[in-house]
């Protein structure tokens, strides 16, 4: 694929769902899996959105077959709905892309199940959703979950006394804590399903300083949550899909492995094995911060 530097394996006979797909990061990695020849669902919140992304990449390749299906991560009941939809038709899952987020909202805001909404969004629901379709990624003969992390992992820290901004809230705090989350999750979904025995590869990747709708509103996903648009700084989103459509489809790929740009500081160039910060590979606080989020989203994992 010319745009993001990456050229994908025959992607043919793999089922992928691609959360927060209709728009940034999330559609090129779906318009990437697509061209490819993978089946894609575009797992979207605002469905006409969804609709209208599916038909750019139909329009680009008429031969892809892609599919829209209705999914707000914030929301634990609109996940267990399209989980649910997903083991319905019994069909395995070779590859789950944890993508959808929202970034710095401004205030303090909670979902209707009562977190943090951020938290909910970024992090929380990916959580549910990939525990729901555990048994679909199992049935699969390669699968692999990616989930989506940021540079802003680097400054983020687990606090268990304030996780969802209870005693404090600030916006940036707030967003780095939920992608440093999704990083110690990717690396704990590995390691239990490794110990377990599930068969299914968890890995992590950023896309460095990517210019994208993400916001508070938006949900496309995969924005450092740094400052953008700084000339030489910065890249398309098409070149900031690379590191996570690398992590979807290199037969390279380590397992518990987190990947970014190759180039300075991480901020652009192609995909490669990223660093990963040294509070992301505090195992104690990682296995602490899984059972909590059991424990929160009501969703157990396979043992």
């Amino acid at each position: 694929m010319a745009g993001s530097r990456y050229e994908i394996p025959d992607q043919r006979g793999r089922f992928a769902v691609v959360t927060g797909a209709n728009s940034g990061i999330g559609y090129e990695i779906a318009q990437g899996l697509a061209s490819a020849g993978a089946e894609v669902v575009l797992a979207v919140r605002d469905m006409e959105k969804g609709e209208t992304a599916r038909q750019a990449i139909m329009a680009g390749n008429p031969a892809a077959c892609v599919a829209v299906a209705e999914l707000d991560v914030a929301r634990l009941d609109s996940v267990a709905r399209f989980a649910e939809g997903l083991i319905g038709e019994g069909r395995p899952v070779d590859l789950l892309v944890a993508n959808a987020g929202i970034m710095a909202v401004p205030s303090r805001e909670l979902t209707p199940d009562g977190f943090e909404v951020q938290f909910a969004t970024n992090y929380l629901g990916h959580v549910a959703l990939t525990g729901r379709l555990l048994p679909l990624l199992r049935a699969a003969e390669a699968p692999r979950v990616v989930t989506m992390s940021s540079l802003a992992a680097w400054i983020g820290r687990v606090d268990f006394a304030n996780l969802q901004g209870e005693r404090s809230y600030n916006p940036w705090r707030a967003y780095a804590l939920s992608k440093l989350a999704d990083l110690m999750f990717a690396r704990e979904f590995d390691r239990r399903g490794r110990a377990a025995g599930w068969g299914v590869i968890g890995v992590a990747a950023h896309p460095g300083i990517v210019r994208t709708n993400l916001g508070a509103g938006g949900a496309g996903g995969g924005m450092s949550g740094l400052p953008a648009k700084i000339p030489g700084f910065s890249q398309s989103a098409d070149r900031g899909a690379g590191p996570a459509l690398f992590a979807a489809t290199s037969p390279t790929v380590i397992g518990g492995g987190y990947y970014g740009p190759d180039g300075l500081f991480e901020l652009t160039g192609g995909p490669a094995p990223a660093r990963v910060p040294r509070q992301a590979r505090d195992a104690a606080v990682a296995s602490r911060l899984w059972e909590v989020s059991e424990g929160l989203t009501g969703v157990r994992f396979l043992s």
